[in-house]
């Protein structure tokens, strides 16, 4: 989750937004049919796609399931922020909106973005402060122990080949074993770190109660 391109891309989805029937009720939660459109226009934005492009509807089917999926494990890791106690300061939601502000080059087209997604200022904050306390909780699961030399030579004797393909692309030489370890240990704790995530993520979906509407 890096939050600024996320606000950049999602600033359409209104955090309150409860327009039309749900789709989906997270542990009582709704996500409302307009919340769901908003995001899945910018999800296909993301991916660089265009809706008129998906001709088939099976296609068209799964990637609003997919979006649907990350709305709730959106809201599923801000409800853990808020059983965790996560504060998020003032001070860190008005640097978050002053960069994204910066983004957009002046005030005027970040302010017009607001009005057009239904936005004011206080409304956008507290969606920026959701955002910033559910992005804590996923780099709280991202902080995985770091691998043993004798954990990290097993992954890179049984990834070699890959690791080998890997390191050509970047620097187009032979890999040292002292490389070969070193890209081993970096892609052995991106691994982890996934990992942890998706575990995270699968305990928060098993012990809650999520009902699809859609």
């Amino acid at each position: 989750m890096k939050l600024l391109c996320l606000l950049l891309c999602l600033l359409a989805l209104p955090l309150q937004a409860q327009e039309g029937p749900p789709v989906a009720l997270v542990n009582g939660v709704p996500i409302s049919q307009l919340r769901l459109e908003r995001y899945f226009a910018d999800y296909l934005q993301a991916q660089g796609r265009a809706l008129t492009s998906i001709r088939n509807p099976s296609m068209y089917k799964h990637l609003r399931d997919q979006a649907l999926n990350d709305l709730i494990d959106k809201e599923l890791l801000w409800q853990e922020a808020q059983r965790q106690g996560i504060k998020v300061s003032d001070s860190e939601v008005s640097a978050q909106i002053d960069q994204l502000r910066q983004a957009m080059g002046t005030a005027k087209p970040f302010e017009q973005r607001l009005a057009d997604a239904g936005f004011d200022a206080n409304s956008f904050a507290d969606y920026t402060r959701h955002e910033l306390a559910a992005q804590q909780v996923f780099l709280q699961a991202s902080q995985v122990p770091e691998p043993g030399p004798e954990h990290v030579r097993a992954f890179y004797i049984a990834n070699q080949q890959s690791l080998q393909q890997a390191q050509n692309q970047i620097t187009d030489t032979s890999v040292e074993p002292e490389q070969g370890l070193s890209l081993a240990k970096r892609l052995l704790v991106d691994q982890q770190q996934t990992q942890a995530r998706q575990t995270l993520l699968q305990r928060l979906r098993d012990a809650g109660q999520v009902q699809r509407l859609d």
